[in-house]
């Protein structure tokens, strides 16, 4: 199973979820990664599998991660000074050397005598294993960012993505030769057949599995977790600063104690997720709160953001009692849920919504934009509220609904978590993935009837 990306977004949970899952259903499983020391150590996030990591701790610290043997990886993204420049202005020099570091980790982890090689996102990887492994079936597993990339490509490329059709090119070729192809919605099937001229009938929709058990609502000291996150050991981080950046008193938790539920967001700080969209409706909602209500930011990469950062929304807004407590591992984040009351997710192109269904298996009602992924995770009435794209009004008017009618917020709470524990779990998709490896080696030719290796 091949990820080209260093342990750090919602992709590489999944990965870890279904190694570690799919043995039950007859899947030996070997991990070929990026890493990068620190966060993004990869033996370290896929502990207890057999992992075989692509360090780029030494291009990270080149002056130009890019040249680097091996090179960083690059990114959908399009974040001026980030060292993993987006794919678009790469050209064919820096791709053959993408390509080559992942064909020597290909040989090394042994994929040519794998049964199926599962390689998640469109990424060189695939070029690497049609040189080193070409007569081994591949499953390709979209999780939605190379969908944006070729998205904006279609909608006209900035003037710096010098070669965007190329890349565009390679991802079409890229996904032609996949057996099957995983996607995360049905939402997604129009959009993959637009923009990679893939047909549906060699797609299935896999919602992402989650560990509900893990994830189960638990009793927290919630005065004591804030204060150790927000005031004894902050993470917060203003723009240009340095994890920490951004500290609070013993004074400010009052906000915890007024009363008010304890809203909640969990993501990345990228211009899609609208971060700065939610600390503006929250300003606007909380002018009518009967009582003092916290909205506690979780995530944004250090260092890593696209557009308005949410320290500056939180200043032209006005917002009283948001907190920004930092990036924390996936290991941390039961505890934080279980600290709040509702989960909550402006995003306007969310591929899947992983952390609205983490939310909801610890009893959280979610608020989310009635768009892709979201659209199919929540129940509108049901299981949380569902509002439309970009709309701040509505926005601020399910916040009002989640603070002051509090029967009714755990009521969809409780039914959200028994929605995801029925719809969600990790081993049912892990059965349905090792379902589509049948598939793909019937398609392609039947297995040898070696032991079963999904590698890459």
């Amino acid at each position: 199973m091949g990820i080209a990306f260093f342990p750090r977004g919602g992709s590489a949970h999944v990965v870890r979820g279904l190694a570690t899952t799919l043995p039950r259903h007859g899947w030996d499983v070997t991990v070929l990664t990026g890493s990068l020391a620190g966060r993004g150590d990869a033996s370290r996030f896929y502990a207890g599998l057999d992992v075989r990591p692509l360090d780029f701790t030494a291009a990270r610290a080149a002056p130009d991660p890019m040249l680097h043997d091996p090179p960083l990886h690059p990114s959908y993204e399009d974040r001026p000074g980030a060292p993993d420049r987006v794919f678009a202005t790469l050209d064919e020099d820096a791709h053959e050397r993408q390509v080559r570091a992942w064909a020597g980790a290909l040989r090394r982890a042994g994929a040519a005598h794998a049964d199926v090689l599962h390689l998640h996102h469109l990424t060189p990887l695939h070029e690497a294993a049609a040189r080193v492994a070409p007569h081994v079936p591949v499953v390709g597993h979209l999780h939605g960012t190379e969908l944006l990339m070729l998205e904006r490509i279609a909608d006209g490329a900035p003037a710096s993505w010098t070669h965007a059709e190329q890349w565009a090119e390679r991802m079409r070729a890229w996904a032609a030769r996949c057996e099957r192809t995983i996607v995360l919605t049905e939402r997604q099937l129009p959009r993959v057949e637009e923009l990679l001229d893939l047909p549906a009938e060699r797609c299935v929709a896999i919602p992402n599995g989650t560990d509900v058990a893990r994830f189960a609502h638990v009793d927290v000291d919630r005065r004591a977790h804030w204060r150790r996150h927000l005031v004894e050991q902050p993470r917060g981080w203003r723009p240009g600063g340095e994890e920490g950046s951004i500290a609070y008193t013993e004074a400010d938790l009052a906000a915890f104690d007024g009363g008010g539920p304890t809203l909640l967001y969990v993501g990345r700080f990228t211009e899609v997720k609208r971060v700065g969209l939610l600390v503006r409706a929250f300003a606007r909602a909380q002018r009518a709160f009967a009582r003092r209500t916290p909205l506690v930011i979780v995530g944004g990469h250090p260092g890593e953001w696209e557009g308005e950062h949410p320290f500056d929304a939180i200043a032209a807004s006005g917002a009283r009692d948001v907190f920004l407590a930092g990036w924390h591992d996936q290991d941390a984040l039961p505890e934080f849920l279980a600290a709040g009351d509702a989960i909550v997710l402006p995003s306007v192109r969310e591929q899947f919504g992983q952390v609205l269904v983490e939310g909801m298996a610890c009893e959280l009602p979610a608020v989310a934009v009635d768009a892709m992924g979201p659209g199919e995770i929540v129940r509108d009435g049901e299981t949380g509220w569902l509002v439309p794209p970009d709309d701040e009004d509505a926005l601020a008017q399910a916040l009002s609904e989640v603070v002051e009618n509090p029967a009714e917020r755990r009521r969809r709470g409780a039914a959200a978590h028994l929605d995801v524990v029925a719809r969600f779990g990790r081993d049912a998709a892990a059965g349905r993935v090792a379902s589509t490896y049948d598939a793909a080696c019937s398609a392609h030719a039947t297995p040898s009837g070696a032991p079963a290796v999904a590698s890459g």
